[in-house]
This record gives structure tokens, C-alpha cells and sequence, in this order.
């Protein structure tokens, strides 16, 4: 038996003589959180050492000291420390006793350029290896760092990609080591740009002295680290240059920021004055909550009674009633989860409304079991359901969330600390998939097209999606709640859009999170993608503008999904500051390019079919073959982004075979493919073709025109220009106004390949006398031109080759881009027409 299953069994046999810490066990990674035995684990940490080498050369207090500092550790409420260096095992078994968690550093060469050989390389691999063997199995470790704070210069030396992969190697090495410990790395703001998605959780030292900066620089923190928790390596003040109390002030608000804005815990930096470093004792700073006498400064009391409040430090009194609305047709398979989840939300003033909507399964009966209100209704749709769930509420703030998901115990808490601190009208949270929902729903997870929020800055959001999102009641009511035309999905970004077409404010917390089923079978990830590509059909139906031409929505902020990013494979930029010197080194996502994009757009399988059909022709008439490797490359684009994307798929931690782990990527590269597929049939099915028309009028002849009118009194010409864009849009135009640079005034769009243009004069005539003059003249896409006479000069070219039959079908083709450029360009031109004489029916306004 090794030392490490020794040393376990030894730990094993310690918990079953002792009922006091029998659920003392290693804690895991859930979400956002630390859990520990099924219950949250929030970590109230402070760090111990770096101390001057004893007799024993360990780096740390005599035993006896030690067990000092513990017991007053522990006795303060304190239940984790952080090392610098790797304990030996007798204060690993003096912490367990205690029943403190121990954040094991395992130190290197980590301020020197530290990849200049291979040999250096590996020995900081070697003593990685040996730290954690050194600890592995024991109950009290927390987690291991496997770096801290590798400086900002080094990091631009080599360049990140180096540095990031160099500590992923850093991460195996300690996983073979100890496989089910946590591992993280200890960042901090000048390299937060580190990419490092392998870890167990994310760590960062923060040292900010502001609460507002605090507060926004966590948000983006968590952010960064997506579905993962947070934990703050190192908060803390000096006393020695800002005295004792105010020290425990900024330490008070540092503790009740962290917690409020999701973090999983926190580190003071330190126990005690005593430290040591680089050879020499530090005296020119004082951090410790107790002096170098273990003499405790009013900090101490501050810490102890501030970590003490978590999770009660997230709420205010008295607490707003909350209705939580549940909205399931059919949903019997998973609505027991969500209910159990809601039975156990810590907040203490709640209730569940569960509207069963027209179920034929046993929902109801399931509902039933559990204390909440039950209403039945027809089938009308989800939007006509979370509608009765608003006419039922009685809270001041109404919660959603789908059948096939469960909260957090503070999922409420979280939300309605952000209203309280914010004016926002709703707000919402992160979904994510739960760790054991099988193969095929890790896949799903894994691939595009899943619920995604969308962030227009850290804080403030442009869409939450519907299985998390709260609002103020009024707020909802005001707008008249949902809209019942959209049956089973499209509702949450409808109502979204229509808050802040009011001038309201969406709000995000990273931590208001829900666990969300993902589809367990490609059967329901194609028919749940299908429904999605009906609802963007009526979404554009109703907010024409929010979509591009060939029918892809528009959205001011970013798409928080990995998948998404993973597959386009955008290049971001660091922000490093002259010569590398900015404090807060950022990571610059930019705006995917147009290559970028179109492989993951569902019209982008409407130009392979375009381009296959071409090469199908030349089979008949050889030069067509010339547009093969086109077909080849547009495939091939698809290809390369579905397989880049599946490459950086995550599986969870668990050990797997090389056979099944290709299985996984090969399934998700699949979903990749299918998924644009899926949106572009229920877009199809729905309307939502490229080549639909706006604007249903009969169509005029394009050509330029112009028209004027006498105006007996004064008007301001933005005015004017106001109601001829209200006439436009209630003619059901889509209208883009002129930009600085534009010599034009309204740009009217019909459809994909034409449109018309307004430009607007007012002469002054004295007396508030104006003559107001319009210019129209049609608008075609080049684009669709180019295609049009490109297929017609294929056409004359085929059939003077005596390929009849292919240069009447390629004519064929070329007409139609070219005949819907002149059928879009007249329908504008009537349009315009029609808004101006409605405005102005008499030639006077």
C-alpha cells in the first residue's frame, strides 16, 4: 500500500471515530459554487506565512505555535488557510483537527523566465509533482495552486499561448498526482487575460480600495470565469500606513462585496504581521489581522463577523415577496427536480406557481405533491402561460424558470439583492448544464444554439434568457406582459426588447444561478433548434430591423457562449499599456469578421446548395466544374469551424478512454453541423427566407423621382424627417437612418437585393414659409447584381458552347436576382410614394 492510500485510509478511519467531522470531506466544484456533502461550501479563508525558516527548515512556526495559531483561527470562524509552500503533513493533520481547509501553494521559479530551457521546465514540473504527492489524499486540502501572480513581463516575453499551455501541463502533472483535488492557478489583474479554461476553479488576488471599482471589477471577474467558481485569493488593507481601523473598515465592505457579487470565498491576506520573504523579514507593512505577537487587531473581529453573515450578508430586510412562476406542458420527466430545487431556495419569502398547461402526462400529479399553487389551463403556449403565472403572482417581483431546470439555494436572494442595489427592470442569470445528464446531453452542452444571455457590459444585459429571468411586476404589467403569438420560444427576447424599447435596463448576476437540462437526444436537439428557427421567423416578423437581410438577428452586445467562440476562433487583442505597463492588462474580443460568421448562419447552407446545384451542371457542361473547389471550400470552412469547436469541447474532469473522448468530439462536431441546419428548416417552414419581402405593396417603376411640398408654417426639418420615418415603418418598412458620412437622409430595405434611398431640403421662405423637397432614387445590392450578371454571362456562354439546356437553366437563374432587384427597388419606390401622399395629400403640409 503507498504512502498516499495509507495516509487516506488513516483519514477514513479518523472521520468514523469522529461524528463532529464526519462530513468533513474534500469539496467539489458545482457551477459557481464549492460543495461540500451536498451542502455550499463558502470559504472563510485568511493566508498563513510566508515565516522565516525554523530548525526544520520548513518554512513554518514550531508545532506549538502553530497549533496556537490554528485554534485562534478556527475559534474566529475561519475554516480555510491558504499556504505559500507545501505543509508538511503534521500541520495537514493539526488543520484537520481543526477542521480548516488548507489551499496548498506549490511554489517555483515563477518571477524569472522560467521557459528558457527544457531542463528548467521539467524540474518545476518534478517539484509540482512532488508538493502534491506530498499531500495527496488527505481530507483537509482545499485545492492546489499551481502558480501565483507570474509576473505581467514574463508572461509578455513569451507570450501567453506559452504561458497558458506550460500551466496546463503544470495542471495534468497534478491531477496524475492527486486526481480528485481541486487545482487552480492564483491570477491577478495585470495577466487576467490568461486563458486557462482546464481549471478547477479561478483564483485571483484583488487588492482594490475602492468598493464601486471592487464591485465592477467582480463582475468581470466572473465573467472570465463562466461556469466556475471564483475565489478570491487575497483581499486585504495595510494598517501599518492606514491604521488599525481603518483596515477592519475596508476589510468589512472587501468581505460584503465579494460575497454579494458570487464569489465562493475569500482569503485575507494574512493571519499575522510576521512574514517573510526573499531572505528578510517584512516590517515596513502591516496586513495581519493579529500582530507579530498573535495580539488581534480590530480586523480580526470585523473578518470574524463579516464572513460570519454569508450567505445572510446577501440579504436585506425586509425581504420583497418573490412569485415564482413554473410554466410545463408535459414536463413530468423533469419538473420534480426544479420543485425540489425551489422547496430548498434559503430565501424566506416566496411562492411557487406552477402553471400546468394543458398537460397529458402526470405533471399535475407531481405538482401536486409539493407546496405550491397549481394551475391548470389549456394548451395555449408558454407565452400564454407565464401570462396566467403573472396574473396569479402576488410578489412584488415575479422569477421565472423552466420546467427542466433547478436553482441555486440562493438563486433569489442573488436577484433581489440586484434589484435593490440597481433600477433594473428584470434581471437574470447563467444556466448551466448539469455534470450528469449523460453522453449525449454533454454533447448538446457542448455545441451552439443553447439558452445564452447576452451582455451589453459586465452588468447590464440586452437579452436573459427564459429559464432565469426575474422582473419588477409592474415593470412587466406596464408593457403587457408576454406576447401569446410566440408558443414555445422567442417570448424571453421579445419581452427583453421591449423593456428597453421603453427605456428600461436589463441587469445580470453571475452568481442568480439555475442547472439547466440540455436536450438528451439528437431527435430533441433537432426539434428544440427547429422551434428556434420559428420563433426568430415571428421575431422578425415584429422587430424587422433587429435582423440582417438574408435573415440573421443583430445584437448590440456579446453572446456569452463558449461554443460560439470556440468555433468562430476569433483572435482576441491584450491590452498591455505602453511598454507593458497598465495595471489591469485586458483581454479585447473583436467583432467576428464576415468569414467568421457565415459558416454558423443557417443561410450559409442555402449558397453550398446554390453552389452544388452549379457543380451538379458540370456534369452537362464542363466549365461549371470549375466551381467544385468553391463547393469544396465553403464545405470545408463549415468543417474546419464545426471541428475547431469540438476540439475545445470539456467533458468534465473524469478520467476517459481515448476511443469515447473521440465518440464526443465526433457527436459534437455533428451538432455543429445540424444545428444551423435545424434553424434554417424552421426558418424556412416559418417565412424567414432571404428572399422575403418586407413590405407587402404593389410595386412601381424604379427610377428616380422627386416631389415638393408648400408648407404655411414653420416646421423643424427633424421633425419632418420623424414623420416620414413613422409613415415608412407603419407601412411596415424597414428603415435605417443616415450616418455622418451618408448623403442621404432614410435608407428603406424591401428585401435582400434592393431598396430605396430618401434625401430631404427645406428652403426657407421668410415669414415661417418652407418649400420641402424630396429626392428618392432605387437602391440594389451589388452583391446580388454581380451574382445576376456573373449566372448571365454563364448562361450566353453555355449555350454558344451549344450547352442549350444548361444556358436556359443558368439564364433562368440569372434572371431571378435580377428580376428581384427590380421587383425591391419598385416595391421602396411605392412605398415612399404612398408614406409622403399620406403625409401630405393635398401638396400641403
Amino acid at each position: 500500500m503507498g504512502k498516499s492510500q495509507q495516509n487516506s485510509k488513516r483519514d477514513s478511519v479518523r472521520e468514523e471515530g469522529d461524528s463532529e467531522i464526519s462530513t468533513f470531506h474534500r469539496p467539489k466544484a458545482a457551477g459557481k459554487f464549492l460543495v461540500n456533502s451536498g451542502k455550499k461550501l463558502w470559504i472563510r479563508g485568511v493566508t498563513y506565512g510566508t515565516f522565516r525558516p525554523g530548525l526544520n527548515g520548513d518554512g513554518y512556526p514550531d508545532p506549538a505555535t502553530a497549533e496556537s495559531d490554528l485554534s485562534q483561527i478556527a475559534a474566529n470562524g475561519l475554516n480555510a488557510l491558504r499556504t505559500y509552500t507545501v505543509p508538511p503533513r503534521w500541520l495537514l493533520d493539526l488543520a484537520y483537527r481543526h477542521q480548516l481547509r488548507i489551499m496548498v501553494g506549490l511554489p517555483w521559479e515563477q518571477h524569472v523566465a522560467f521557459l528558457e530551457d527544457q531542463a528548467c521546465a521539467r524540474r518545476i514540473e518534478e517539484r509540482v509533482r512532488a508538493g502534491v504527492r506530498a499531500c495527496a489524499g488527505h481530507s483537509t486540502i482545499l485545492c492546489y495552486a499551481i502558480g501565483n501572480e507570474i509576473p505581467a513581463p514574463i508572461v509578455r516575453w513569451y507570450g501567453r499561448r506559452a504561458v497558458e499551455r506550460y500551466l496546463e501541463r503544470l495542471y495534468h502533472a497534478a491531477k496524475e498526482e492527486d486526481p480528485e483535488g481541486l487545482v487552480t492557478y492564483v491570477n491577478y489583474p495585470t495577466t487576467e487575460y490568461l486563458d486557462l479554461p482546464f481549471l478547477d476553479l479561478v483564483c485571483f488576488n484583488v487588492y482594490l480600495e475602492s468598493q464601486d471599482r471592487l464591485n465592477a471589477y467582480l463582475a468581470r471577474l466572473q465573467n472570465i470565469s463562466g461556469d466556475r467558481p471564483l475565489l478570491l485569493g487575497e483581499i486585504g488593507f495595510d494598517s501599518h500606513r492606514h491604521g488599525d481601523v481603518r483596515q477592519a473598515q475596508v476589510l468589512d465592505w472587501q468581505i460584503r462585496t465579494a460575497l454579494s457579487a458570487g464569489c465562493a470565498g475569500a482569503f485575507v491576506f494574512g493571519w499575522t504581521d510576521e512574514w517573510y520573504r526573499g531572505g528578510h523579514d517584512i516590517d515596513d507593512w502591516a496586513f495581519g489581522l493579529t500582530r507579530r505577537d498573535r495580539q488581534p487587531k480590530i480586523a480580526l473581529s470585523t473578518v470574524r463577523q463579516g464572513f460570519a453573515e454569508a450567505p445572510r450578508i446577501l440579504m436585506k430586510k425586509p425581504c420583497p415577496r418573490v412569485s415564482v412562476v413554473v410554466c410545463s406542458f408535459n414536463g413530468a420527466r423533469t419538473i420534480r427536480d426544479c420543485l425540489d430545487g425551489l422547496s430548498k431556495l434559503e430565501y424566506p419569502n416566496y411562492e411557487v406557481i406552477v402553471v400546468d398547461d394543458g398537460s397529458t402526462d402526470s405533471t399535475g400529479a407531481i405538482a401536486a405533491q409539493y407546496k405550491c399553487r397549481v394551475i391548470r389551463t389549456e394548451n395555449r403556449g408558454l407565452s400564454s402561460a407565464r401570462n396566467t403565472g403573472l396574473k396569479e403572482a402576488t410578489g412584488e417581483f415575479i422569477a421565472y424558470i423552466d420546467d427542466d431546470a433547478w436553482p441555486d439555494p440562493h438563486w433569489l436572494k442573488y436577484l433581489i439583492e440586484t434589484f435593490e442595489s440597481t433600477e433594473h427592470a428584470g434581471v437574470g442569470g447563467p444556466n448551466l448544464p448539469p455534470p450528469h445528464d449523460g453522453p449525449i446531453a454533454e454533447c448538446v452542452a457542448n455545441a451552439p444554439g443553447g439558452p445564452a444571455h447576452v451582455l451589453l457590459s459586465d452588468q447590464v444585459a440586452e437579452h436573459i434568457p427564459g429559464c432565469n429571468m426575474a422582473f419588477r411586476k409592474s415593470q412587466l404589467e406596464a408593457i403587457g406582459g408576454f406576447d401569446t403569438q410566440f408558443w414555445t420560444a422567442g417570448d424571453d427576447v421579445d419581452v427583453c426588447w421591449r423593456m428597453q424599447e421603453r427605456g428600461c435596463t436589463l441587469g445580470f448576476h453571475p452568481a442568480a444561478m439555475v442547472w439547466h437540462h440540455r436536450r438528451n437526444s439528437i431527435r430533441a436537439y433537432w426539434r428544440q433548434q427547429r422551434g428556434y428557427g420559428k420563433a426568430e421567423a415571428l421575431l422578425e416578423r415584429k422587430w424587422p430591423e433587429k435582423y440582417l437581410p438574408a435573415g440573421s438577428m443583430t445584437w448590440g452586445g456579446r453572446i456569452y457562449c463558449k461554443s460560439l467562440v470556440r468555433a468562430l476562433g476569433m483572435r482576441p487583442r491584450i491590452y498591455h499599456g505602453t511598454w507593458g505597463s497598465a495595471a489591469f492588462q485586458s483581454l479585447h474580443h473583436p467583432t467576428p469578421g464576415l468569414w467568421q460568421s457565415i459558416p454558423q448562419m443557417p443561410e450559409w447552407y442555402l449558397v453550398i446548395l446554390w453552389l452544388a446545384i452549379l457543380s451538379a451542371l458540370g456534369l452537362l457542361w464542363r466549365p461549371l466544374v470549375l466551381t467544385a473547389p468553391i463547393l469544396i471550400a465553403a464545405v470545408s470552412l463549415s468543417l474546419v469551424q464545426a471541428m475547431t469547436g469540438a476540439t475545445h469541447a470539456s467533458f468534465g474532469n473524469k478520467p476517459r478512454s481515448r476511443l469515447w473522448l473521440f465518440g464526443m468530439h465526433g457527436l459534437t462536431a455533428c451538432l455543429y453541423l445540424l444545428q444551423p441546419l435545424a434553424r434554417l428548416s424552421g426558418r424556412l417552414r416559418s417565412g424567414l427566407t432571404p428572399w422575403r419581402l418586407h413590405v407587402k405593396c404593389a410595386p412601381s417603376l424604379p427610377h428616380p423621382q422627386r416631389f415638393r411640398f408648400w408648407s404655411e408654417r414653420w416646421r423643424d426639418p427633424v421633425k419632418i424627417l420623424q414623420s416620414v420615418e413613422g409613415v415608412l415603418r407603419a407601412h411596415g418598412a424597414v428603415l435605417r437612418r443616415g450616418g455622418d458620412f451618408d448623403p442621404w437622409d432614410l435608407h428603406i430595405r424591401t428585401g435582400l437585393f434592393g431598396g430605396g434611398r430618401l434625401l430631404m431640403a427645406v428652403e426657407e421662405h421668410g415669414s415661417g414659409k418652407q418649400l420641402i423637397r424630396f429626392r428618392m432614387w432605387p437602391w440594389y445590392s451589388q452583391g446580388g447584381l454581380a451574382a445576376g450578371m456573373v449566372l448571365a454571362f454563364l448562361a450566353m456562354a453555355a449555350t454558344w458552347d451549344g450547352a442549350w439546356a444548361v444556358g436556359m437553366l443558368l439564364g433562368a437563374m440569372a434572371l431571378w436576382p435580377l428580376g428581384r432587384t427590380i421587383l425591391e427597388c419598385g416595391v421602396a419606390m411605392s412605398v415612399i410614394v404612398r408614406g409622403l401622399k399620406r403625409l401630405w395629400p393635398t401638396g400641403a403640409c
